[in-house]
């Protein structure tokens, strides 16, 4: 016995194929642009430029070498697509970016040095697909890069002043 399809299960089999061919092909294009044309967002994280060392004042200003780091920050990243510029409320870190935000004419916005997932989340929502930089101490530093990078870096010790991180994402 000579079996032949019947030209409507033929045409079933074809459209349903097709669909099938369709729907793989929109989850390849969709798969593409979720993971090529996200933006991305990079983080630049300083610890603040040296500060005076004054055993009785809680918030002292920038020594001469940590100013002369913070003229270097903004020659550095004067020209790299800066966007937004955060730093904690004491003058070390105010100090520290002041001389990148005149150089780009962006405002610096403060943030509480205790409140560094907050942070974090402001930059994930409102900084999205942007240039930041922000400048920190010994602990909030490794702080940031740890809930941004998912990583584990130990607090930085006190007489170090130069590190620096960048995380995209």
């Amino acid at each position: 016995m000579d079996q032949t399809p019947e030209p409507r299960t033929r045409l079933r089999t074809i459209v349903v194929f097709s669909l099938l061919a369709l729907v793989f092909g929109a989850v390849i294009v969709f798969g593409y642009f979720s993971t090529f044309l996200r933006p991305v967002t990079t983080v630049i994280i300083v610890r603040h430029a040296e500060k005076n060392i004054e055993p009785n004042n809680p918030d002292p200003d920038l020594s001469p070498a940590g100013q002369a780091r913070a003229q270097e920050i903004a020659r550095m990243f004067g020209d790299s697509g800066v966007q937004a510029i955060y730093a904690t409320q004491y003058k070390r870190t105010q100090q520290t970016v002041a001389p990148l935000a005149s150089r780009l004419g962006l405002s610096v916005s403060t943030i509480d040095a205790k409140q560094s997932a907050e942070l974090t989340r402001r930059i994930l929502s409102s900084n999205r697909g942007q240039t930041v930089f922000i400048a920190g101490h010994n602990n909030t530093v490794p702080e940031i890069v740890n809930i941004l990078s998912g990583e584990n870096f130990p607090i930085i010790p006190e007489s170090v002043s130069d590190n620096m991180f960048i995380v995209k994402m």
